[in-house]
């Protein structure tokens, strides 16, 4: 299993922060925060601040927090190009040991997948949901369908099936609001990748 740890990505995001700021915005995100009301959100695992620069142009304020201090100098470059950058708070921090110390309205992760493994990872972001918030998991699905090549292929640590994380919130204090899977193609480093994601939106109740 892969270390995800603060050394792999900063080498991870090092050669590729120009090729992976010009991806478009996660589109599970605009569909299933379409009917939200902006208020405060959390980008978990913010990468280049792609998704977080667009909530912020949708009258959200936001957190990006990422353990690489090379992809949020990207980030905070982006977002002061597009204008929003007082509308936004990067936040340097391992995730898997954070204490915030606060809730958000909307906490989105998009493929973020550090050392605890992803289920610890989801469960420990959605107790930063504030109550009446909402949750919106998009992570690389576990099964038969994920690569199609060796190089493709993500590891199994990085992954995660629909039915773990719907069991996360199975409790009387949460909804479920959507949970499905899907596969799309995108473009990235000039060629073209098919990712098998599994989508998890849910509110808290209290």
């Amino acid at each position: 299993m892969h270390q995800f740890d603060k050394h792999y990505w900063e080498d991870h995001w090092s050669p590729r922060s120009h090729e992976a700021s010009s991806m478009p915005v996660n589109p599970y995100l605009m569909a299933e925060t379409a009917q939200l009301p902006a208020g405060s959100a959390l980008d978990a695992g913010c990468g280049t601040g792609t998704e977080a620069i667009w909530l912020a142009e949708q009258g959200w304020q936001v957190t990006g927090a990422d353990i690489s201090a090379t992809v949020l100098s990207t980030a905070a470059d982006k977002s002061a190009a597009a204008g929003v950058d007082e509308q936004i708070e990067w936040v340097e921090t391992d995730l898997s040991c954070w204490e915030p110390e606060r809730t958000w309205d909307l906490v989105v992760t998009n493929y973020a997948h550090p050392d605890t493994g992803q289920l610890e990872f989801y469960d420990r972001i959605a107790s930063w949901v504030a109550p009446g918030g909402t949750i919106l998991i998009v992570g690389h699905r576990h099964g038969e369908g994920r690569g199609h090549d060796h190089d493709d292929a993500h590891p199994e640590g990085a992954t995660a099936t629909l039915a773990g994380i719907t069991e996360l919130f199975t409790s009387p204090q949460w909804g479920i609001d959507a949970s499905y899977e899907n596969s799309r193609t995108v473009k990235a480093g000039g060629r073209t990748v098919q990712l098998d994601d599994v989508i998890v939106r849910a509110h808290r109740l209290r």
